[in-house]
């Protein structure tokens, strides 16, 4: 992974290098960013720069030997962790080791993937994706070997929030008393779900949204777009690369997102003094709950983003609204009248509060059905 093909994010990759140049390497850092920003191609391009004793901030030098393993992410030295689910290859104890294969390909094809596109490959269906104590234990197996090439081990730890309370205490212990010539590289999109004490044995480094320049450069460069669609989907992208290139493949039909929302809320309006339409709510209720744990989560999280540009739009700033919804006769505009300051705080928290009991197991369909009832009183709160 050569730096000069990560978007954006100049000033950390100048530290890293700079710091490996010096020889000044923390044995545990922790990149935290939005999906899309860059932190696992970057992670291993870093990797890749001190295993390779690389110079000159690129990762190309005289061990091209060590540099070609990293092009099909198979150095001995360099090892993952991230999130698996008990499969019908894996039944039981499920490790990363057991998906390495579908790993590398995962990362190959596109290193800017988010947990749900990885969540795809794995088939999670009703399952969520954890790190486990039987990974801690694969992590103290690997890092007490001796190093394949003498030098360092880098254990890159994607998703690091994934972990559970087992796992995160094995690996606290090994950030204490790390082996020598040992880094970790910890992964994140939500800081504040990994244990403080992990956290503060890091060091932090926080990577931010890429600009729209950014990432109509790349569409336009490596995707061969036309640059007025490339500027349009770098807009909608919010500074999410991954978001940008679903965006151009238009493979948002596998989850109409759009579609089981506007039926939702045009449900949720009309139930207000017809205790017929109660019957849609619920079997909408039935029919989401019948997807994934993780699909459900998304859509919720998209029903909050899609409030959210409902809100911006009454507060007339357009230029923070890039949702253009495709179904037939809904637009932001005239959604927008039914959401206000009176009500958002309301159903941000309903959503978030379905977020978190999806996320711990409840019963999907009674938390979707309680949410759509609740709804039908906030949407004509005025």
């Amino acid at each position: 992974m050569q730096f000069s093909e990560i978007l954006g994010q100049e000033h950390i990759k100048n530290h890293l290098t700079r710091s490996a140049d010096l020889g000044r390497i923390p044995h545990a850092q922790l990149f935290v960013g939005p999906e899309g920003s860059g932190t696992l191609p970057m992670a291993i391009a870093y990797a890749q720069y001190i295993l390779c004793n690389n110079q000159n901030g690129e990762n190309s030098g005289s061990n091209e030997s060590c540099n070609l393993k990293f092009q099909k992410i198979s150095h001995p030295d360099l090892h993952f962790v991230y999130p698996t689910v008990s499969t019908e290859d894996v039944k039981t104890k499920p490790k990363s080791i057991d998906f390495i294969a579908d790993w590398r390909q995962f990362v190959a094809q596109n290193p800017y993937g988010g947990l749900f596109d990885w969540y795809s490959v794995l088939g999670v269906q009703n399952k969520q994706g954890e790190i486990r104590v039987d990974d801690a234990q694969e992590i103290l197996k690997s890092l007490s070997l001796k190093s394949y090439e003498g030098g360092y081990k880098i254990m890159i730890v994607w998703m690091a929030d994934k972990m559970n309370t087992a796992a995160s205490n094995k690996l606290l212990k090994l950030l204490e008393e790390p082996p020598e010539k040992t880094i970790f590289i910890l992964i994140s999109e939500n800081e504040e779900d990994i244990i403080q004490t992990i956290r503060s044995r890091c060091q932090v480094l926080h990577f931010i949204g890429l600009s729209e320049s950014v990432i109509t450069e790349a569409l336009v460069s490596r995707e061969n777009m036309e640059p007025k669609l490339a500027t349009k989907i770098a807009h909608q992208a919010q500074g999410n690369y991954n978001k940008a290139l679903h965006l151009l493949k238009d493979d948002s039909d596998e989850f109409p997102f759009e579609q089981w929302f506007v039926v939702w809320v045009r449900a949720a309006f009309k139930a207000k003094g017809n205790a017929a339409v109660i019957a849609d709510l619920i079997q909408w209720s039935e029919q989401i709950a019948a997807l994934g744990r993780e699909t459900q989560k998304k859509f919720l999280q998209f029903c909050i983003d899609i409030f959210r540009q409902a809100l911006l739009h009454n507060y007339e700033t357009p230029s923070l609204v890039y949702i253009e919804p495709t179904v037939e006769n809904f637009t932001i505009a005239k959604f927008a009248p039914f959401v206000n300051g009176n009500n958002i705080h309301e159903i941000f928290q309903e959503l978030s509060d379905a977020i978190y009991h999806i996320e711990r197991n409840g019963n999907a369909k009674i938390i979707l059905t309680d949410l759509s009832i609740k709804l039908t009183r906030l949407i004509h709160k005025k």
